[in-house]
């Protein structure tokens, strides 16, 4: 018997210039909208109050601009993270140059925009992804820079050998 197991990339697979696409992509309901943007407590009108979003210059509610980040670097993480990351660092910039709507499908793709090994965690490194958003008309909804710490490879296997179940 063979077993597999899903994980992101250890450290030195993750090469600068390397784009990742995401798939499948994730359609936003109107539960989404409305569970998330409750949940985080924003009371914000355009993403709640269809009768006043439709005055608006959209002419509609507007999905949640977080939950669209959240979506769209949630959508990486098998590919990238699942596993090999240590931790999340922060992000250096967020822009939402087009609107998401209920039913619009998110579509994520990634670069690796920076790597350098971690001066004071030995077997880790810090790399730098580019996330962004696409929406099924193929409109740049959502772009961030994040940088996270990821497992090298020995590190990573050698803590994956002990046993789990």
């Amino acid at each position: 018997m063979t077993v597999h197991q899903r994980r992101g990339r250890w450290f030195e697979e993750l090469v600068v210039g390397d784009v990742y696409r995401h798939r499948p992509g994730r359609t936003v309901t109107e539960a989404d909208n409305v569970l998330f943007t409750t949940l985080t407590g924003n009371t914000q009108s355009l993403h709640l109050d269809a009768a006043f979003a439709s005055t608006t210059e959209f002419g509609q509610r507007l999905v949640n601009s977080l939950f669209t980040m959240s979506t769209v670097v949630g959508l990486s993480v098998a590919d990238l993270t699942e596993g090999t990351t240590v931790a999340n660092l922060g992000f250096t910039s967020i822009s939402f140059p087009a609107p998401v709507f209920v039913g619009d499908t998110l579509y994520a793709e990634t670069e690796v925009i920076g790597t350098r090994e971690s001066a004071s965690r030995p077997g880790q490194g810090v790399v730098t992804f580019e996330h962004r958003g696409l929406n099924q008309r193929g409109a740049l909804v959502c772009a961030a820079a994040r940088a996270a710490l990821v497992l090298g490879r020995a590190a990573g296997e050698a803590a994956a050998a002990v046993p789990t179940r």
